[in-house]
C-alpha cells in the first residue's frame, strides 16, 4: 500500500504534537502522526511530565493573561520576579558548564514566550501557576523562585489531552501501534517514510517531510549501558516504555551528525518501590521525591553524598538521580523531621503515594531502616545526623541575623569557623530534631536522555554527518535533538525545547510542500 501525506510526524507527545499542530497552521493539508505505542500508552514521556514551562516573562502582569487559577485578589498576594532572557540562557549555560550550543540555547530561549502563547491560544492548554511545585508562602505572600511558574492543570495529562484534542480538531491522523522502520530518499533528500502499520501492514508514505519526535533511548537497558554506564542498567524508568532509541536507529541510514551529551541524562530521586521498566499511566510524576532541600539524603552506609541546598531545587534534582545511582546498591533515603513535614507536596508524599517510615528519634528510625529498608550502617546514619545538627547550630551562632527562608537561598548553611562538612548544606539548613522523622526510600528515575541529533536551530532541520548541510525534508525536535543539555538542565525547558523546535519544523515542513 501507498499513501500520500505533506508531512509524517514520528511521535504523539509534546514535540511531535506541537510539530503536526504547527505543520497544519502554516499550510499543509494532510498531515500523519505515527506512534508505536498503543493508543493507551499516547502521549509519549509528555503525559508523565508535571507540564511545566520555563519562559521568558517580564512579571506577574504579564503570564496572568494565561493562567486559570488566579483571581485578583490572590494575585494581590503573589510575589514573581521577571525572568528576563539573559536569566534564561544563563541558567542554561551556568548548568552545561557552558557546553550547550549557544545558537540552539537562543532559540529556545528567544521563542519560549511565544510557544507558552501558542500553546495557550492554539492548543488550549490550560496553563496555571505552579504554586504547589514553585512557590512558598512567606509571611502570608506565595513567593515564587528558581525562575519557573507555569505549569498545567493535571500536568502532563492534561498537557497532552489538550494536544491531541487539538490534533483531532486539525485533522490530523494518528496511527498507533504503527512504527517507522524506513525513511525514503533519493540523492540525499527525503520522499517519504515506511510505516509497519498496526505491527503486520507494511506502507510505504509518501511525503517530502519527515519530522523525528521518537524520544531518546532512556528505555533501552543496552543503550543505556552501552552510552551512560553499566550501573544505568539498574534505574527505574520515570515515563513511557517506547522511547528506545528507535529514531536514531531510523535516522542512521541518512548519516546524520550526532551531537553530545550521549553520556548525559535527566534523572531524579524517584520512588525505591516503583517499576523499573515503566512509569505509572495513573500516578505518573508523583513518583518523584523532590523535596530534599527541606531534608537530608544519606545513602545505605550511613553517610551523605550531595549538597541538598547547592540551589533552588529546579536547578539540582535532574542531576541527583545519577548519583544516587552511584551509591552503594544505588539506593538512597530522604530524612525529614516534624519542621517541614507540612510543607512537602502531598502529590509526591501523601498518604498512599510512598511507604514512609516514621519514628520519634533518629535511633529508632536507623534501626527501624536496618529492619525494613537496608540501611547498612545505623551507627553512621546516627552519627551523620547529629555532626549535621551541631554544624547547623555552629553557623547559626555565628550568624544569627540570618533567617530561614525556602524561596530565597538564604544560606543557612552547616559552614562556620568551628565546623564544615564535606558535602556541605549550603542552604535551607534545619537540624533534624524535632519527632516524629520520617524517611522514604529513594533510587534513581531516569527521564530523558541528552545525546541527539545536530539540527539547524531556525529550521529543525537535520544536520548531515557528511556534507555538514541539512538533509532536505528530514526534521527532528524533543528528546531526540542533541547539543542543548550537557549532564543537568533548568526544570520545564525540555517542554519548552519540544514546543519551540516542533513549531519550528511543523513551519519548515509546510514550506517543502508549497515548493
Amino acid at each position: 500500500m501507498s499513501l500520500k501525506y505533506d508531512c509524517v510526524v514520528i511521535g504523539s507527545g509534546n514535540a511531535g504534537s506541537s510539530a503536526a499542530l504547527s505543520a497544519i497552521e502554516h499550510g499543509c493539508k494532510r498531515v500523519l502522526v505515527v506512534e508505536k505505542a498503543p493508543v493507551e500508552w499516547a502521549g509519549g514521556n509528555g503525559y508523565f511530565t508535571a507540564g511545566a514551562y520555563r519562559t521568558t516573562h517580564t512579571g506577574l502582569a504579564d503570564l496572568l493573561p494565561i493562567v486559570t487559577n488566579v483571581s485578583s485578589e490572590q494575585a494581590d498576594k503573589i510575589d514573581m520576579d521577571p525572568y528576563t532572557r539573559e536569566d534564561f540562557v544563563g541558567d542554561v549555560m551556568r548548568l552545561s558548564g557552558g557546553r550547550s550550543d549557544p545558537k540552539l540555547v537562543d532559540a529556545v530561549v528567544d521563542n519560549s514566550r511565544d510557544a507558552v502563547r501558542w500553546l495557550a491560544d492554539k492548543v488550549k492548554v490550560p496553563f496555571i501557576f505552579s504554586f504547589h511545585r514553585q512557590a512558598y508562602q512567606v509571611g502570608g505572600r506565595q513567593k515564587f523562585w528558581g525562575g519557573l511558574v507555569l505549569s498545567c492543570e493535571n500536568g502532563g495529562i492534561g498537557l497532552m489531552e489538550s494536544h491531541h484534542k487539538a490534533l483531532k480538531e486539525a485533522g490530523v491522523e494518528i496511527w498507533f501501534e504503527s512504527p517507522a522502520t524506513e525513511l525514503l530518499s533519493k540523492d540525499g533528500v527525503i520522499t517519504g517514510v515506511v510505516v509497519n502499520r498496526k505491527g503486520h501492514e507494511r506502507v510505504e508514505i509518501e511525503s517530502p517531510a519527515v519530522i523525528l519526535a521518537a524520544g531518546g533511548f532512556e528505555a533501552n537497558t543496552e543503550m543505556r549501558k552501552k552510552h551512560l554506564g553499566q550501573e544505568w542498567a539498574n534505574a527505574k524508568v520515570r515515563g513511557t516504555p517506547y522511547n528506545t532509541g528507535d529514531g536514531f536507529t531510523l535516522a542512521s541510514t541518512l548519516r546524520p551528525k550526532l551531537t553530545p551529551d550521549w553520556s548525559g541524562c535527566h534523572s531524579t530521586a524517584w520512588d525505591f518501590n516503583t517499576s523499573s521498566t515503566a512509569g505509572s499511566r495513573l500516578h505518573t510524576n508523583t513518583y518523584t521525591k523532590s523535596g530534599y532541600p527541606l531534608g537530608l539524603m544519606l545513602n545505605s552506609a550511613g553517610l551523605r553524598f550531595v549538597d541538598e541546598g547547592e540551589d533552588y531545587r529546579n536547578y539540582t534534582y535532574a542531576k541527583f538521580g545519577r548519583e544516587i545511582l552511584r551509591q552503594p546498591a544505588g539506593y538512597a533515603f530522604q530524612v525529614y523531621d516534624s519542621k517541614v513535614l507540612g510543607m512537602l507536596r502531598k502529590e509526591e508524599y501523601g498518604d498512599g503515594v510512598v511507604r514512609k517510615i516514621f519514628a520519634d528519634s533518629i535511633e529508632e528510625l536507623a534501626e527501624k531502616l536496618h529492619q525494613e529498608e537496608g540501611l547498612e550502617d545505623t551507627k553512621a546514619f546516627v552519627e551523620s545526623i547529629s555532626k549535621f545538627n551541631e554544624a547547623v547550630v555552629a553557623h547559626r551562632t555565628e550568624n544569627p541575623s540570618l533567617k530561614w527562608d525556602p524561596a530565597v537561598k538564604d544560606g543557612m548553611s552547616t559552614e562556620s569557623s568551628r565546623l564544615s562538612l564535606s558535602p556541605p548544606k549550603s542552604n535551607w539548613a534545619l537540624p533534624l530534631d524535632e519527632k516524629p522523622f520520617m524517611a522514604v526510600k529513594i533510587t534513581c528515575g531516569i527521564t530523558f536522555t541528552f545525546g541527539g541529533l545536530a539540527i539547524d536551530p531556525e529550521t529543525g532541520n537535520v544536520i548531515s554527518e557528511e556534507t555538514g548541510k541539512i538533509i532536505e525534508g528530514l526534521f527532528c525536535t524533543g528528546e531526540m535533538v542533541g547539543g542543548l543539555f550537557y549532564g543537568n538542565y533548568p526544570g520545564g525547558s525540555g517542554l519548552t525545547a519540544g514546543t519551540v523546535f516542533g513549531r519550528k519544523a511543523g513551519k519548515a515542513a509546510a514550506k517543502l510542500m508549497k515548493m
